[in-house]
């Protein structure tokens, strides 16, 4: 099994948003082999709770704006690691002591890698 269409479609809004509020060591995985109702994991980093807000708001944002459904939210109001559950996407934005500690890349080790194409935001000058 591979990741669907749509599940490719949102990783790229969910990576774009995310790089454009500093997310950093993005890494998509398909896990859609092992979880059959889920695609893709997105694992994102940010530099401290409110860097993790703001990413975290930037993808929900984006995403609610291309008609995506939000299934589920945990984590928003301590900002250590914020999970966003859009079904065939879940992205996992975490503090860099947090990412580290519990390792899910390497929990997931056996998933393919979804390559993400690095988007840099627009330079204003």
């Amino acid at each position: 099994m591979t990741a669907t269409a749509q599940g490719l479609d949102m990783l790229k809004v969910a990576a774009v948003a995310a790089q454009a509020k500093g997310g950093e060591e993005l890494v998509a995985l398909d896990v859609s082999e092992p979880l059959p109702l889920v695609d893709i994991f997105l694992v994102v980093s940010g530099r401290s709770e409110r860097n993790v807000a703001a990413i975290a708001d930037e993808i929900e944002d984006k995403l609610l704006e291309a008609g995506y459904k939000r299934l589920r939210r945990e984590g928003r109001r301590e900002a250590r690691w914020v999970l966003l559950d859009f079904g065939d996407l879940v992205v996992h934005i975490f503090h860099e002591q947090e990412r580290e500690f519990y390792g899910l890349e390497r929990l997931w080790k056996d998933c393919p890698v979804v390559p993400i194409e690095q988007v840099q935001p627009a330079v204003v000058g």
